[in-house]
């Protein structure tokens, strides 16, 4: 089912439920790949959210998070890894939803030779990094807008969600932020284990 920039205009820890059984599909370099989603978390705005990205205003890294809804907001975290995001909430409020896993429904081939490393299907994109790695997604695609027929990455809604089987803070927010409980899961194998902020030696 399409999706409607309004439907994505909400705060994102309304829209987040909503992504659940929501189906990302990248055409990239002569190759299709379609993750339905299995598990999200939700970020907030400036001054709203000590967890987010946009806590404390916007960076040339965060950018995307404060346009419009339905864009992606993909970004390079420890170094190594690139996760992806749907942005939600009115252009300005920077709120965007955390696509941490889901289940390869298709191009299930392509996704394990871009994944050698797992062990099973259920574990090509169960976690954030795997998930971008899975569908080919890189910081190249930050901001492309999901909702555009034309796009090479497009998010497709299901007719139903799928029911929220719990709902768990974070995982690994620290600080002020961390018993905010905006992580969104369905009963599914894809589903990324918990797991809270370690702390930091003082």
């Amino acid at each position: 089912m399409a999706v409607t920039r309004r439907t994505l205009a909400g705060a994102a820890p309304e829209v987040a439920p909503r992504l659940l059984g929501a189906s990302l599909v990248s055409h990239i370099d002569g190759h299709v790949v379609a993750v339905r989603i299995t598990e999200v978390e939700a970020y907030g705005g400036v001054g709203e959210d000590p967890g987010s990205h946009a806590y404390r205003g916007m960076t040339p890294r965060n950018a995307t998070m404060f346009g419009p809804p339905g864009h992606a907001y993909i970004y390079f975290t420890y170094g190594m890894h690139w996760c992806a995001n749907v942005v939600t909430g009115p252009e300005g409020s920077a709120s965007a939803v955390l696509l941490r896993a889901g289940e390869i429904v298709e191009g299930v081939e392509t996704a394990r030779e871009r994944r050698p490393a797992a062990r099973a299907d259920r574990d090509l994109a169960r976690g954030p990094a795997r998930l971008a790695v899975a569908l080919g997604l890189t910081g190249e695609f930050d901001g492309i807008d999901l909702l555009d027929d034309a796009s090479t990455v497009r998010l497709l809604l299901p007719e139903r969600p799928l029911a929220i089987a719990a709902t768990t803070p974070r995982t690994g927010v620290s600080g002020l932020g961390a018993p905010t409980p905006w992580r969104f899961v369905a009963d599914h194998p894809t589903v990324s284990p918990y797991r809270p902020a370690s702390r930091r030696p003082t």
